[in-house]
C-alpha cells in the first residue's frame, strides 16, 4: 500500500478530477432521465467496472501500450463513440415508449443490460485509461514494493470516489425525472433529448483528438 500522505493526495486530486461532469458523467446523467433513477445508478455501477478492468489493465502493463499507441487510442475511441451514439439512435426512436419503459427498467434482465451498456462505455474509455497509465503510477512508492497492488489500491480508491460523485449525479437526475414522468409529452422530449445528447456526446469523442 502507498504511504498515507500519497494516498491522501491521490484522491484529492481525483475528487477534483471526478466531481466535475465529463463525458461518463453526462452518459449517466442522460440514462438516468430518459429511463429513471434505477437505470441510472446501474449505468455508474457497469461505469465504475469498466473502469475498474481499465485499472487491472494497468496495473499488469497494458495501460502503458495504450498511452504510448496512437492506434490503439484511436481505435478504443471510436469504438467507444460509436456505441454511445448507437445507444443514443436507439433512446430517440423508442422515446414515445418511455412511459412502458418506467416498469421494464426495473426488471432484473434490464437493469443487467444497462450494468452491461455502463461496462462498455466505461472500458472503451481511452482518456480514462491513458490517465491511469499516466497518473497512477506517479503516487506509487517502488521501494515500498508490489507494484501493481499499489497500483490496484489507487485505483479502488479512484472507483469508490468516483461511485459516490457519479452516483449523486445520477440521482439528481432521476429524481427529476419523476417530474417529466407525470406528463408522457414530457417524458417523450426528454427521453428525445437524453437520446439526442448522447449522439451528440459520441460525435464529440470521436471528434476529439488525442494530444500527447
Amino acid at each position: 500500500m502507498p504511504p498515507t500522505d500519497r494516498i491522501a493526495t491521490f484522491a484529492a486530486a481525483a475528487f477534483v478530477l471526478i466531481v466535475i461532469p465529463g463525458p461518463s458523467v453526462m452518459f449517466e446523467i442522460s440514462r438516468a432521465v430518459a429511463l429513471g433513477r434505477r437505470a441510472g445508478l446501474a449505468t455508474v455501477a457497469g461505469n465504475a467496472l469498466g473502469q475498474a478492468a481499465q485499472i487491472a489493465a494497468v496495473a499488469i502493463g497494458l495501460g502503458g501500450i495504450i498511452a504510448r499507441s496512437l492506434a490503439l487510442f484511436t481505435v478504443l475511441k471510436f469504438a467507444g463513440a460509436a456505441y454511445i451514439v448507437i445507444l443514443g439512435i436507439r433512446a430517440f426512436r423508442s422515446r414515445r415508449e418511455l412511459v412502458g419503459v418506467l416498469e421494464a427498467a426495473a426488471a432484473p434482465r434490464s437493469t443487467r443490460r444497462i450494468v452491461s451498456e455502463g461496462f462498455v462505455v466505461g472500458v472503451t474509455n481511452p482518456k480514462s485509461a491513458v490517465f491511469f497509465a499516466a497518473v497512477l503510477p506517479q503516487f506509487v512508492v517502488p521501494n515500498a514494493g508490489h507494484v501493481p497492488m499499489q497500483l490496484l489500491f489507487l485505483g479502488c480508491v479512484w472507483t469508490v470516489i468516483a461511485l459516490v460523485s457519479d452516483g449523486t449525479w445520477a440521482f439528481g437526475a432521476g429524481a427529476a425525472r419523476d417530474w417529466f414522468a407525470r406528463s408522457p409529452r414530457r417524458l417523450e422530449a426528454v427521453g428525445g433529448a437524453g437520446g439526442l445528447a448522447m449522439v451528440a456526446l459520441g460525435a464529440r469523442l470521436a471528434f476529439v483528438g488525442r494530444r500527447d
